[in-house]
């Protein structure tokens, strides 16, 4: 709703530049969780730190995160979308001030008048005469005002500063989603390796027990058949081995990318994820997230800037007034240019109003409010999205870390049933069915513990991510960087207005 023009006194106009159309941005209401539902209510609050990756002390994974915030060229692209985000607040702001152009002109002319009885150049009775004209014009002071009266020019600048703002949480959420995904890419090559290095072993006891079975055969003990199935175990391993090749190498090139370099440029070799450690990391109460979370900030900077925008459509409904006023000189002679005689002075104001426009102007407040009811949307799908991040990641990394603990007593298990199996084998007292039996299920079960440690692993790689990875609000108001923005502070330090929800 419009506010009544009576409240918006003469003088303030004069001092301030006009009325304020509206509406005032107010953060919408959110339904905040008492505590998250995967957590202990008394347990500990341990967020990220801004350099959380460290915590698995692997020097491979804190080199490649390096390069990856130094030469990832989606980060790049970002900080250049900032610099473009920061011109146009600058651009959205020059209206606001006059604007002061200087003019100067010299011009000459020529011109033959043909009249009688003139002494001068003569022809059928008649004289031509050469008349030279010269024009002198300066005007050092030129200059044109737009009355910001109704907050139209200060709105846009409001609405460029916020879409800066929001291109600075875009880019914290580029930099974010470039640093996981390096070391979840990392973590697999890892897990990769381990799983090789089980087929390796696999492979080697199928052989070794195939060894077995052979000298059995020669002494009259075991079968053909007994030699033909474990030979078909033995090249089951050895295929398992080509494939977990090459997703290693894939994901050792994917790494060329994610770091802005060619894949020939990596040289790193992983190791194993028994090697590293995993940090602790809990999340406070659910209503510290939304100040950790660039996503939200980032949500609501632009509905922000699409708050300002309807104030921008609902002034363009109003009178525009134009001040202009000049200053100069103008002369026929340079010498007496600046004489007197020769000033020039102008002043004159303009009034613009839409009289029809075919609903042009409603059109574009409509879908103003539109576009601000659909950021809003998005805003409330980034807030609830953010629990639900929190959420999954916990309760992931709860299971998983349960999952690795079964899974390695599964293997222990499975090992000893596999070593009294062989021996048995070799006393004579078992038959080869049973080896293969055991040495199948311990195989698998080798596998899948890595690939389960693997899981835990991108389970708390999410609850960092889901956590803000150790992001956190900016408390400064954005005054420092683009001046004229009323108080009023949102995540990251937007400085907005106060007051009622859009109308």
């Amino acid at each position: 709703m419009i506010r009544p023009l009576s409240r918006c006194a003469l003088p303030l106009v004069l001092l301030l530049g006009g009325c304020d159309l509206g509406p005032d941005y107010l953060r919408p209401e959110a339904e905040m969780p008492v505590q998250f539902r995967a957590t202990e209510a008394t347990a500990a609050e341990a967020w990220p730190s801004e350099d959380w990756w460290r915590g698995f002390n692997s020097s491979d994974l804190d080199t490649l995160i390096e390069q990856a915030r130094a030469q990832n060229f989606d980060i790049a692209a970002a900080i250049a979308r900032i610099r473009q985000a920061d011109a146009q607040v600058r651009i959205a702001g020059a209206a606001m001030l006059p604007n002061v152009v200087t003019t100067g002109n010299a011009s000459w002319q020529q011109v033959g008048a043909t009249r009688g009885g003139v002494s001068g150049a003569t022809r059928g009775g008649s004289t031509t005469t050469t008349i030279d004209i010269h024009n002198y014009s300066l005007t050092p002071l030129n200059v044109a005002y737009e009355v910001d009266f109704w907050g139209k020019n200060r709105a846009a600048r409001q609405a460029a500063a916020s879409s800066a703002m929001f291109s600075r949480f875009d880019q914290q959420v580029v930099a974010l989603t470039v640093v996981t995904n390096v070391a979840n890419t990392w973590f697999t090559a890892l897990a990769l390796a381990d799983r090789l290095v089980v087929a390796q072993r696999n492979l080697a006891d199928a052989e070794q027990t195939m060894a077995v079975i052979r000298g059995r055969l020669d002494a009259g003990t075991a079968s053909a058949l007994d030699i033909a199935q474990q030979e078909s175990l033995v090249a089951g391993e050895r295929a398992v081995i080509p494939n977990l090749r090459n997703q290693l190498e894939q994901e050792l090139i994917g790494l060329g990318i994610l770091v802005g370099r060619p894949p020939e440029a990596i040289t790193v070799r992983p190791g194993s994820l028994d090697t590293l450690s995993l940090p602790p990391v809990s999340p406070g109460l659910p209503s510290a997230l939304l100040q950790r979370r660039p996503d939200v900030a980032e949500a609501e900077a632009q509905l922000v800037a699409a708050n300002f925008s309807i104030k921008v459509a609902r002034a363009a409904f109003f009178p525009a007034i134009q001040l202009t006023g000049s200053y100069g000189f103008a002369n026929a002679a340079l010498q007496t240019l600046f004489t007197p005689g020769g000033t020039l002075v102008s002043l004159a104001a303009g009034l613009t109003q839409p009289l029809f426009d075919a609903g042009a102007l409603r059109g574009q407040l409509e879908q103003s409010k539109g576009r601000y009811d659909e950021l809003l949307a998005d805003y409330r799908k980034a807030v609830v999205q953010a629990f639900t991040d929190v959420e999954d990641a916990l309760t992931a990394w709860r299971f998983t870390t349960e999952q690795e603990t079964l899974q390695r007593q599964a293997v222990a298990t499975a090992q000893r049933a596999a070593d009294i199996a062989r021996a048995q084998m070799q006393a004579g007292t078992v038959d080869v069915t049973t080896v293969l039996q055991v040495e199948t299920t311990l195989f698998s079960a080798a596998d899948t513990l890595a690939q389960v440690r693997l899981a835990r692993f991108q389970a708390l790689l999410s609850l960092y991510k889901a956590l803000g990875g150790g992001w956190i609000a900016p408390s400064g108001p954005i005054e420092d960087q683009f001046p004229g923005l009323r108080p009023g502070l949102i995540p990251g330090g937007i400085a907005l207005p106060v007051g009622g929800n859009v109308q």
